[in-house]
């Protein structure tokens, strides 16, 4: 079952996506900016199989791609590839959920380089409600409505996500976190595109079930953060220079989520390069610190640094590499100053 992790004192990591063409530079570029929390980032730059959900979607059965989209085909019979997948549920088979390098060429590229030293390694894997939203039959239906496709998704991606942490540790990782990468968590609560609250939480206990590192979430638009995190995930990431307001409405439910471990990764820095050219390193901490002052009228300011880390807000797209690595070693030099502060 996943767990916690350790404390991380403001330690910073990065965000699914970078624009970068070479794997191997994309994750010097990491362990660059991220040498204690380095993580694996994905390069959908490099084509359509390494974007989110097209990256996770090899074992799906049924699947069809074609012009670029991504749906299942509900007339012919799957029924043998779903049972095989919840045999391999059962007995933790995760084999047949590896993932080739034309869906995560970064992970093959950051093998070459040892990860002993590092604190942690984190990678993301679609979350299973964007999954179930991005993909869709014949009739234009998210499978997440399908309840045979929705009862799956949870387990096919924890198999997916115990394959990725094995992979980690056999690269040296002493500490493992696997980030589900939940946009359409946005859709909690809503009449126009329901999500159903008990559909997602037996598929974050499927995932949880399959991991022994930490298991976390990241969601860059607002949502039920109550929901999100009663499901007790390792990370909560979120885009904190756009939501953490909204975020914050929560601070109750916040309080009691980092004093009984949890850990809050603040996407304080702008992963757009147009929003982020318009700030300085300067001008973002002082926006942390002030979400810090907020919550130091919560809660003990000792446990909020001890439970935060800094990360930016989402992958980083709309950038060219240069200014990816800008926005990286924001993140990282904010962090630097809110250790600084924590020793002060």
């Amino acid at each position: 079952m996943a767990s916690h992790i350790p404390s991380p004192c403001y330690l910073s990591t990065g965000i699914g996506a970078l624009p970068h063409m070479n794997p191997e530079t994309a994750c010097r570029d990491v362990l660059a900016a991220f040498p204690e929390v380095p993580y694996i980032p994905v390069l959908p730059n490099r084509g359509l199989l390494e974007g989110i959900v097209f990256n996770d979607s090899g074992p799906l059965p049924g699947r069809v791609i074609t012009e670029e989209r991504l749906f299942i085909d509900t007339v012919g019979d799957h029924s043998a590839a779903m049972e095989q997948i919840y045999m391999d549920f059962v007995e933790g088979n995760v084999a047949p959920y590896s993932a080739g390098e034309e869906y995560v060429s970064a992970l093959y590229a950051m093998k070459q380089h040892p990860l002993d030293g590092t604190t942690m390694v984190k990678c993301q894997v679609t979350g299973p409600v964007t999954f179930g939203m991005q993909v869709v039959d014949e009739q234009k239906r998210p499978i997440l409505y399908d309840e045979t496709y929705a009862d799956l998704l949870g387990k096919m991606l924890g198999l997916r996500a115990r394959w990725f942490e094995q992979e980690l540790r056999s690269m040296g990782a002493p500490a493992t976190l696997v980030v589900l990468n939940e946009p359409y968590l946005a859709s909690l609560g809503s009449s126009v595109v329901p999500v159903d609250a008990s559909t997602v939480q037996a598929e974050w206990e499927d995932i949880a079930s399959m991991l022994d590192g930490g298991l976390g979430v990241h969601c860059c638009s607002n949502t039920d953060w109550n929901f999100v995190m009663d499901l007790d995930p390792a990370v909560l990431s979120l885009d904190a220079y756009a939501n953490a307001r909204e975020f914050l409405l929560y601070s109750d439910r916040m309080v009691r989520y980092m004093e009984d471990g949890g850990v809050v990764a603040w996407g304080i820095v702008p992963a757009d390069h147009r929003i982020f050219a318009q700030e300085t390193v300067q001008s973002l901490t002082e926006r942390f610190l002030a979400i810090r002052m907020t919550c130091a009228d919560l809660m003990d300011v000792g446990v909020f640094d001890r439970q935060s880390m800094i990360t930016p807000s989402c992958g980083i797209r709309f950038a060219d590499e240069a200014g990816s690595r800008e926005i990286m070693q924001a993140a990282a030099t904010i962090a630097r100053t809110m250790q600084n502060t924590m020793d002060e």
